[in-house]
């Protein structure tokens, strides 16, 4: 490798270099597979040597890989890829269930709730602007390829959600004042709100959210953990509405 493709390489751990070159960083040979096969663009692959084949593979060196995996243990083969631009037309809203990530800045958590998105068939996530990018290494990784899947947007959240709200899209959030998730009604379509992992729903925010939800300890009044997680909140609210959609289709 040159060193002005290492330094490439490099600069893609940092938002600032991926938006500057309209590239992110995915590694290991299974994501790697799925991503040539899937609708984005794959600018380069650097490879371990019988790794992959194709005018678009550059073999390299194990102490190349080391020098540029992102990785705790450098995997065997490393990709730039064309970051994907996406947009997320107001009707959509209407007849699908939508992720709202208001400041949720762990990659780690953004990651599995892109991965869980694309378990429950959520095609879109709508992002605060101060979310973790999803393009970060460390998320992409975490999504296990359910970023290839799974559109991730970015937009300020409470003119998108005022307009959802004004044209009858229920607003879904988690609060600890929240109704029972168990003994509530949920639409099998609408948005879900999900906050910042210590300070939840940012005010602006909860202002736009029409049903309020709480997921309960078991037993109700057990005192144990002071909260969940967000993404394994978003694990359970995701299925409970999916089981109350597939309930209400066996009626």
């Amino acid at each position: 490798m040159t060193k002005a493709e290492i330094q490439l390489v490099r600069a893609l751990a940092d938002k600032r270099g991926r938006t500057e070159h309209g590239l992110f960083i995915a590694e290991g040979e299974k994501l790697i597979g799925e991503l040539r096969a899937s609708a984005l663009r794959v600018r380069r692959i650097y490879a371990l040597e019988e790794v992959f084949e194709g005018p678009d593979v550059e073999t390299v060196a194990p102490r190349d890989m080391e020098r540029i995996s992102q990785l705790k243990t450098p995997s065997n083969s490393l990709a730039l890829v064309e970051i994907p631009r996406y947009r997320l037309k107001p009707e959509e809203l209407r007849g699908q269930l939508t992720l709202v990530l208001d400041e949720v800045q762990n990659p780690g958590n953004l990651g599995t709730i892109i991965r869980l998105a694309d378990w429950f068939g959520i095609r879109d996530i709508v992002c605060s602007e101060g979310s973790a990018d999803c393009f970060n290494p460390k998320v992409v990784q975490a999504t296990m390829g359910a970023i290839l899947r799974v559109r991730v947007h970015y937009t300020p959240l409470v003119p998108l959600l005022a307009d959802a709200v004004g044209h009858g899209i229920p607003v879904y959030g988690t609060f600890l004042e929240g109704r029972n998730i168990y003994e509530s009604s949920l639409s099998p379509t609408g948005i879900v709100v999900m906050g910042n992992e210590g300070r939840g729903v940012t005010d602006a925010v909860a202002r736009c959210i029409t049903e309020r939800l709480f997921i309960p300890p078991w037993p109700a009044d057990r005192r144990g953990s002071e909260s969940l997680n967000v993404a394994m909140a978003t694990g359970i609210v995701c299925a409970e509405f999916r089981r109350q959609a597939a309930a209400a289709k066996t009626k």
